[in-house]
């Protein structure tokens, strides 16, 4: 139990960091507090107000625990917020309920199995509530006395500490000592001992020591003496993961397992054993099962075995709720020959609920613009954004997005706390959206290699070398230089 008390702590410490990142201006899914209509812009959130209507219903339906198990498409053309939505409903849920994201891509780079990569991914969204009873010893300090010996050897001591009702004196060991020098206890500190750890916390100070002249920090926190008997019996609650318990069983280092990242494969049998105990601590009312979120970014990436994984996994008794992502229409579903919409096979299509998104106006471009660089903490003049959401519509958000942070370093460059026009012109010109790009690629495409193999360097037209047959078997894990397009036999064509 202490471990899972260590993990829910590291959890908690971990999410405390935040960095400024693509949705870190996102708070929530900017709803009104009753009637969970989407205000237009709120909590970083700007239009599809329809979609938003949608996510804040299956938000609902994941509070009340009545959509564990099933499964929604958010899909839309790339740049129309599919991830802003997701990240909106994990920051409403807030951190007691888990959100895991993982893209389509990784599930294949990980060093694992598919199944195993979406298996851990699946009961990372799981989490476990769980109740623990423990003693606890809580109290205001009178006095505190310590006899060390003069060798330097067993050290002995007394604690004296009191309620309102009642004061006692309370023998201490080497540990016990050791515990109170460390948290710097001194008479009139309230604290809080747990009995089977016998981890000490501070509460505070007692307010009948608020008028002493000692030296204080200026976040002193005082509380008053506690009330009733010394010894008291507490609840503790702790909020794991599925993954994380599996984890601890697992591996011989226990939970520190899950900082080393040495996960590995985890066995069904070990599972089968954990979700038999965890059903028994249902029954008995000490946990509690906590359905949380699974996001999968980039869904078309996954191929018709994941798909497959993901159509049981959603059947089964202990199930989050999975968000899929994407910006595909119709296409091939990986691992098959035939075309779908999203890229989906048709019996998991029939599971999922379908939230569509789609392009953002001007002045959803200009909000979000202006959003983003109050998030970054950059001043962007009037005319300078009006430019900067031209460009957004011409190209793409993300690309309009970017050149504020560029835009940003050129002004610090002629020693402007704004950003003007002329920067972003600079930044624009520097560099290229898609469009010029695929422009540019057009207008030199001599100066390329193209899909036979050739290119133009020095004036000259030069075929690039191809690697024969037999060396391509022996290094096939790493080279990629003969193109998809060019069967064998036409390669050892252009060789001779």
């Amino acid at each position: 139990m202490n471990s899972l008390a260590s993990i829910a702590q590291n959890n908690k410490d971990q999410k405390a960091v935040s960095l400024i990142a693509a949705h870190s201006h996102i708070s929530g899914l900017g709803l009104e507090t009753d009637s969970l209509e989407p205000r237009q812009s709120s909590q970083g959130m700007v239009g599809q107000v329809k979609a938003r209507k949608a996510a804040a219903v299956v938000l609902e339906m994941i509070k009340e625990g009545r959509i564990a198990g099933r499964a929604a498409l958010i899909a839309g053309p790339p740049s129309t917020g599919k991830t802003a939505i997701a990240m909106g409903i994990a920051q409403s849920l807030g951190v007691d309920v888990p959100f895991t994201t993982v893209a389509g891509s990784e599930i294949f780079s990980l060093e694992l199995s598919k199944t195993e990569a979406l298996s851990q991914a699946f009961r990372k969204s799981i989490g476990i509530r769980i109740k623990e009873e423990t003693e606890i010893i809580e109290g205001e300090v009178v006095e505190v006395q310590i006899d060390r010996s003069v060798t330097g050897g067993h050290k002995q001591g007394k604690l004296t500490i009191k309620t309102t009702d009642m004061e006692t004196i309370y023998e201490l060991g080497t540990k016990m000592i050791d515990a109170l020098s460390k948290e710097k206890v001194t008479a009139g500190d309230v604290i809080s001992i747990d009995k089977a750890s016998g981890k000490i916390s501070k509460l505070g100070r007692s307010y009948t020591r608020a008028r002493d002249y000692d030296a204080m920090g200026a976040d002193t926190k005082f509380v008053q003496c506690p009330e009733g008997e010394l010894q008291k019996r507490k609840e503790a609650v702790h909020m794991v993961s599925l993954h994380e318990i599996d984890v601890i069983n697992s591996r011989s280092q226990g939970f520190m397992a899950l900082f080393s990242g040495d996960t590995g494969e985890i066995r069904s049998e070990v599972r089968d054993q954990i979700n038999q105990k965890i059903g028994e601590w249902r029954e008995e009312g000490k946990a509690e099962i906590c359905p949380g979120v699974l996001f999968i970014d980039e869904v078309h990436m996954l191929d018709i075995e994941c798909f497959s994984y993901i159509n049981r996994a959603l059947e089964e008794e202990m199930a989050p709720i999975v968000i899929m992502a994407t910006n595909r229409g119709v296409s091939r579903t990986r691992g098959t020959n035939y075309r779908s919409p999203h890229g989906l096979p048709i019996d998991l299509l029939d599971r999922v609920i379908i939230i569509s998104t789609s392009a953002y106006s001007a002045d959803e471009i200009k909000q979000i613009l202006s959003i983003r660089a109050q998030e970054e903490e950059i001043e962007v003049s009037a005319d300078a954004l009006a430019i900067l959401t031209k460009i957004g519509q011409e190209t793409s958000l993300r690309y309009a997005a970017n050149l504020i942070s560029v835009s940003n370093l050129i002004s610090q460059k002629r020693k402007s706390d704004i950003v003007d026009i002329a920067d972003v012109k600079r930044s624009y010109s520097l560099f290229l959206d898609s469009d010029r790009s695929v422009q540019y690629l057009s207008d030199n495409s001599a100066q390329y290699i193209n899909d036979a193999g050739v290119a133009t360097l020095g004036g000259v037209e030069r075929l690039a070398t191809l690697v024969p047959a037999s060396e391509t078997e022996a290094v096939s894990e790493t080279t990629v230089a003969v193109p998809n397009s060019i069967s064998t036999e036409e390669s050892m064509d252009v060789s001779a």
